[in-house]
């Protein structure tokens, strides 16, 4: 790592972005053993509730464990809950903090209505809650700087368990080759001038449109969107395929010459990727190749889909924390989000 920028990161989330590997094989031991979890049978649909850096634990287990199982996987991100949500739900609650709101209220709604709650959390208000209902709790590590730096600490429980109940078998193999994987990724990314640091310095002061393909594909380029707004504390946005070719490409049409100086499109792409959503890239770089400032393809590594959104998630992590630095920006810190819960804490008590 470049010796000269990393005293802007004041909470070591480059650092944090490398343990990536090893807080996954963490987050597995934690979560193996679990007393009170429901038996297979009485399952009969899962939910995960979570906002931000902890609700994309639901996001990735639906993406890559969701067509797998014989149960739906639905992942809730705000106050209230799916009208289903019962005795037959197994709903995992996901805070860092364990004080999100949001997720707090939801999960005392799904305990109240009979559902069987497993928290992903470091403590607070939620780790409080799951002990009076005498419910299962895995415990994220409160040593990780910020909440989007623990996405192996909060995803990869909800995996586990869901093996030991027999939902998801063969989870622990899947989630050992998406470690293989980020291993070598993260020894390609720590060195100076490496890939996604490379990349940065492309993409230089224009705004990332993130485009993805498929399911895995759009929790990658959401995930990259949101690390981008956190980290580099600059405007992104993202769309998947095949959905962005039935509107956003209509877009297109206007203001070129505003968008080429402004944009850059950086595709994310995996092995699973249908066919057609293949073909879709070619046709879509064909059409806006003139009205962006630039197209970047970042192509995934590993063997299975775990290993393949993980791989595309850490590069971007890295990739982030590397446009953050080079505008002297400190990647860690997050004061707007700070201000609005600020705000909204004076206002309930008003």
């Amino acid at each position: 790592m470049t010796a000269s920028i990393v005293p802007l990161d004041t909470d070591g989330m480059l650092e944090a972005a490398a343990g990536l590997p090893e807080q996954v094989t963490a987050a597995v031991r934690e979560a193996r053993g679990l007393d009170g979890l429901p038996d297979k049978i009485d399952v009969e649909n899962v939910v995960v509730l979570g906002m931000g850096g902890s609700g994309i634990a639901g996001d990735i287990l639906a993406a890559t464990a969701g067509p797998f199982m014989p149960v739906p996987v639905v992942v809730s991100k705000q106050y209230g809950l799916p009208a289903f949500v019962g005795d037959g739900s197994l709903v995992f609650a996901v805070s860092f903090s364990g004080d999100t709101e949001e997720t707090v209220e939801a999960a005392t709604t799904a305990a109240l209505q009979g559902a069987k709650v497993v928290a992903v959390t470091a403590g607070g208000e939620l780790a409080r809650l799951a002990e009076a209902w005498e419910a299962p709790i895995v415990r994220v590590p409160d040593d990780i700087p910020q909440p989007r730096a623990a996405l192996g600490a909060m995803a990869i429980p909800a995996m586990v368990i869901l093996e030991e109940i027999g939902l998801f078998p063969g989870a622990g193999e899947w989630i050992a080759r998406a470690v293989d994987q980020l291993r070598m990724r993260r020894d390609e990314l720590v060195g100076d001038g490496n890939a996604a640091e490379a990349l940065a310095r492309r993409i230089g002061r224009t705004i990332p449109l993130v485009y993805g393909g498929g399911g895995l594909g759009a929790v990658a380029a959401q995930r990259w969107k949101t690390q981008i707004n956190e980290n580099a504390k600059l405007p992104a946005f993202w769309n998947v395929m095949p959905e962005l070719c039935h509107n956003e490409i209509a877009g297109w049409g206007q203001h070129g010459d505003l968008t080429r100086q402004a944009l850059t499109v950086v595709a994310l792409r995996h092995d699973d990727e249908h066919p057609h959503i293949a073909r879709r890239f070619d046709l879509v770089f064909d059409m806006i190749d003139e009205v962006v400032a630039g197209i970047e393809q970042v192509r995934a590594a590993g063997d299975g889909q775990l290993a393949q959104l993980l791989d595309l998630v850490l590069f971007g992590d890295f990739f982030s924390i590397h446009l953050a630095l080079r505008e002297g920006i400190d990647p860690g810190p997050v004061p707007a989000l700070d201000q609005i819960k600020s705000d909204l804490a004076e206002g309930a008590s008003a």
